[in-house]
C-alpha cells in the first residue's frame, strides 16, 4: 500500500473538489443516459442528485485521498461518485410517504411528489445500482482496491450497521442514540473516510475514526437543527424528529446537552486525523465543517435560552 503523504494543501481547494466531484457525477451519468432508457425515470434521477447539498461525503473522501496522494484520481472519484449517489439514493426512500413523507429536499420539491411512488422507488434502486456501476467502471485499472472499496461502500449502506438499519432502527419500539445515529449517519462517513484511503492504496483503518465522530457530529448537529431552524432554512420539513418519533440528540440530551455533546464529537474528530502532510489543514478543514453545521448564531442563540432559563429557576 502506499503513504499517506499526499502534499496538496486541503485548505482553499473546497471549491476545486466541488467542481471535480459536479464533474464525476455528470461523467456517469452520462454512461447510462442512453435513449434506449426510461425519460421519466432519468429525469427523476437526476432531479434526486442535482443540484447537490454539500456534497460533505464526497469532499471528504476525495480530501483523504489527496491527503493519501490520491496516485489514482479515477478511482477517487469513482469513489466519491458511488458514496454520493447512495447517499442521494437514501435521501429518495427517506421522504417517501412511509417514512417521512416530506414535500421538499434541498430546497426543491421531492422525488415522490414530482414524479410519483413508483418512479421515486426505482430513482432510489436505480441510484444504488448506478454508485455499484461507477465503482466498478472507475476501477478498473486497480482491481483489488476496488474490491475492498466495494466492500466497504456496502459496510456503510447495509446491514448491520450501514443506512439501510438506521433507517431500520426506526421501526423498531427502542434503539440506543448512538447506536441509530452512527448507523444511520456515521457509517457513510466511515465509508467516505475509509474510502478515499482505499482509493489511493493507503491503509483505511487510521481514517475510520475521522469518519465515526464526524459522522455522528453531523447527526447531532442535524437534530439541532430541526429543533431550530425552519424548514425554509433547512431546504426540507422542519420538526421531523419530533413529530415521527424518531431519536434525537436534542430531545435526548436538550440543546444544550446536545451542543456540548457535538462540540465534543468535532473535538475528537479533529484529533484523530491520522499523521500526514497535510494534516493541519485536514484538521483546520473538520473545524471549518463544525461552524458550517452549527454556526456561532445558533450556538449563541442556545446559550442565551440556557441562561435565561436558568435565570427563570434561580428566581
Amino acid at each position: 500500500m502506499g503513504r499517506c503523504d499526499g502534499s496538496t494543501p486541503l485548505l482553499g481547494v473546497a471549491m476545486s473538489m466541488q467542481t471535480r466531484i459536479e464533474a464525476a457525477l455528470e461523467l456517469h451519468f452520462s454512461h447510462i443516459q442512453a435513449l434506449s432508457a426510461p425519460p421519466r425515470l432519468m429525469s427523476a434521477m437526476r432531479h434526486a442528485v442535482f443540484p447537490g447539498g454539500a456534497r460533505i461525503r464526497p469532499q471528504l473522501c476525495l480530501a483523504v485521498a489527496k491527503a493519501c496522494g490520491d496516485d489514482a484520481p479515477a478511482l477517487s472519484d469513482a469513489a466519491a461518485v458511488a458514496i454520493e449517489l447512495m447517499h442521494c439514493a437514501s435521501l429518495v426512500h427517506d421522504d417517501m410517504p412511509c417514512f417521512d413523507d416530506a414535500d421538499t429536499r434541498r430546497g426543491q420539491i421531492t422525488v415522490h411528489k414530482l414524479y410519483g411512488e413508483p418512479l421515486a422507488l426505482l430513482t432510489g434502486d436505480g441510484l444504488i445500482v448506478m454508485a455499484y456501476q461507477a465503482l466498478a467502471r472507475g476501477g478498473r485499472l486497480h482491481p483489488m482496491r476496488t474490491v475492498e472499496l466495494f466492500s466497504v461502500i456496502s459496510d456503510g449502506v447495509g446491514a448491520p450497521d450501514g443506512i439501510v438499519a438506521g433507517q431500520a432502527w426506526e421501526c423498531e419500539s427502542r434503539v440506543e442514540l448512538s447506536q441509530y445515529q452512527r448507523a444511520k449517519t456515521g457509517a457513510l462517513f466511515v465509508a467516505a473516510t475509509c474510502g478515499g484511503a482505499l482509493a489511493a492504496g493507503v491503509d483505511p483503518q487510521p481514517w475510520r475514526k475521522l469518519g465515526d465522530t464526524l459522522g455522528e457530529a453531523y447527526q447531532v448537529a442535524d437534530d439541532i437543527r430541526d429543533v431550530m431552524m425552519q424548514a425554509d432554512q433547512l431546504g426540507k420539513p422542519a420538526g421531523q424528529d419530533a413529530q415521527h418519533g424518531r431519536p434525537s440528540a436534542a430531545a435526548d440530551l436538550g440543546l444544550v446537552g446536545a451542543l456540548d455533546y457535538f462540540n465534543n464529537l468535532m473535538q475528537t474528530a479533529v484529533d484523530s486525523v491520522p499523521a500526514c502532510e497535510s494534516r493541519a489543514a485536514m484538521r483546520q478543514l473538520v473545524l471549518k465543517e463544525s461552524e458550517r453545521l452549527v454556526p456561532p448564531s445558533a450556538c449563541e442563540i442556545i446559550s442565551r435560552q440556557h441562561a435565561t432559563k436558568s435565570t427563570r429557576v434561580s428566581a
